[in-house]
This record gives structure tokens, C-alpha cells and sequence, in this order.
């Protein structure tokens, strides 16, 4: 996953610090969840179900948005590869 991940500073409101760059973003409560558990080290499988139960999301969709909000961070240079 990369080291930069594990050191973003991550508020409960969805503002997200990077230290290395200064760079701030902001999310919603589904990159939120998202972003918590890569930093945890959750799997995908993990991630889709957590999406799932949290927000009532269809398999599909959660797996989508999960894919979505990872060409996100790739384009920030906040993860690569995954």
C-alpha cells in the first residue's frame, strides 16, 4: 500500500491532512470508511462488506465505489498498485 497512506491525518469530518506534501482534501463518510480501513490494512473483500453494512449499498455499487475512490487517491499519489 505504501507508506504516505499510514501517515495521512484523517479528521472525523472527512479532512484529510497529507504531512509530506501539505496538501489537504476532503471526503465524504464513504471514502471516509474507506480510507480508514487501508490504513488498517483491510483487503477489498473487507472494505465491500464494511460498505455494505455501513450504507446499505448493493455489492455492485459498494465494489464501484470502492474502485472509484481508489483512482482517486492514485491521482493524488496516495497509493499506487492497489
Amino acid at each position: 500500500m505504501g507508506d504516505r497512506l499510514t501517515k495521512l491525518a484523517i479528521s472525523d469530518e472527512g479532512f484529510i491532512f497529507d504531512p509530506e506534501t501539505g496538501n489537504s482534501y476532503t471526503t465524504n463518510p464513504t471514502g471516509l470508511l474507506i480510507l480508514r480501513m487501508l490504513k488498517e490494512g483491510k483487503g477489498e473483500e473487507e472494505i465491500v462488506k464494511a460498505l455494505t453494512e455501513e450504507f446499505g449499498a448493493e455489492e455492485e455499487e459498494a465494489r464501484r465505489d470502492l474502485y472509484d475512490f481508489l483512482e482517486q487517491l492514485r491521482a493524488y499519489g496516495l497509493v499506487e498498485g492497489v
